[in-house]
């Protein structure tokens, strides 16, 4: 008798628990903005080369597009990407990873977004990316955000979307900007994303960063998007004074090789190792690893001649290495190595000269 009791309450309670988590996932879950929901990828060149034809057969609607990041990258596959999806009549979006730590520089990120993106037909809003906030405060994170996202709205005569995880929708970015620009939520293993109290619906949902769609080789982004990422007007974006080919650069992912140095990396794409240290997050220069894959920017015109008709001579100390030398004159390992017909960048000997 006290088991069948026990037992009847272990059923009870489970039905009680099952109750209130499908009461839970109704009241704090963020409704979809329409009820109409098409299927959709977001893609960079961590994809590769896509087949949009087999994209396009597997059901796929929407692919949103990086097309740059901070104020100089223009994502590598950005142009293939555009031309493979409008070819197969996919509706397109255009998605900018903001590197801004203020307000002025965020300025200079959309003006860089509009002039990469000028000339193209988008039919789907523009979103700003902007995840990687450092030190920066919430005012300041809210400030460049809604900084970028005028401008950038000013420039191109189009719409804008937030794209940003459930955590930041929540805590970080502000009521104002809720009430003024939609959510592209990025929530993954769920049926549908939690409520953030700020924003009353999404027009776009990242529910899975490892998905699996035809034409695409490995891991994608997986979405799904309601009728309120459309543009209302979906004319070509205007073309501002193109970018040069000095104020746009593509970005590769490299796999190191034995025997790299960042060095002859640098030398063989036409940049420096200061910006490779940079964009990788580089702690000591003079180590790299067999299999590491580098971020790197490229340019059209590979220049590796020195900035500067000027030389002056240093005299090598012992610890001394050509990361430290040229960080203290201003220069770069590059153009060191250029002008000292330096063999192994790694390897300098004390007392020895050097033009730089």
């Amino acid at each position: 008798m006290k088991k069948k009791f026990l037992k009847v309450m272990f059923l009870v309670w489970l039905f009680l628990l099952s109750s209130f988590t499908m009461w839970y996932n109704v009241v704090f879950a963020l409704a979809p903005s329409s009820n109409t929901i098409y299927k959709g990828i977001d893609v960079s060149a961590y994809q590769g080369k896509i087949d949009y034809r087999l994209v396009k057969e597997a059901g796929i609607d929407i692919v949103y597009i990086k097309a740059s990041e901070g104020d100089y990258l223009v994502d590598s596959e950005f142009r293939n990407n555009y031309e493979g999806a409008k070819n197969n009549g996919l509706n397109i979006g255009f998605y900018h990873f903001v590197r801004a730590r203020n307000e002025e520089q965020a300025i200079k990120e959309a003006e860089f977004f509009s002039k990469v993106i000028s000339g193209t037909q988008p039919n789907c809003r523009l979103a700003m990316d902007f995840e990687v906030f450092g030190n920066l405060s919430n005012n300041e994170i809210n400030n460049i955000s809604r900084v970028f996202l005028e401008r950038t709205r000013e420039l191109t005569k189009k719409d804008m979307v937030i794209y940003s995880n459930t955590y930041d929708a929540t805590n970080i970015f502000s009521y104002e900007l809720a009430s003024r620009y939609p959510l592209w939520v990025a929530q993954y293993g769920v049926n549908t994303p939690k409520d953030n109290g700020k924003w009353e619906n999404w027009v776009g949902f990242q529910y899975w960063d490892r998905g699996r769609i035809e034409g695409i080789n490995g891991d994608v982004d997986l979405d799904r998007f309601t009728e309120g990422i459309f543009l209302e007007d979906s004319g070509e974006i205007p073309k501002p004074n193109n970018p040069s080919p000095e104020e746009i650069k593509n970005v590769i992912y490299y796999t190191v090789k034995r025997g790299d140095t960042l060095s002859k990396i640098a030398s063989l794409y036409g940049t420096s190792v200061e910006q490779i240290v940079a964009l990788n997050n580089i702690q000591n220069p003079n180590l790299i690893y067999t299999g590491e894959v580098l971020k790197i920017t490229t340019s059209d015109k590979p220049n590796n001649e020195p900035t500067s008709t000027t030389s002056t001579t240093y005299i090598v100390k012992r610890g001394d290495n050509l990361w430290n030398i040229s960080r203290r004159y201003g220069t770069t390992i590059n153009s060191i190595v250029t002008l000292n017909n330096i063999q192994n960048p790694n390897l300098i000997y004390p007392r020895s000269n050097l033009v730089n």
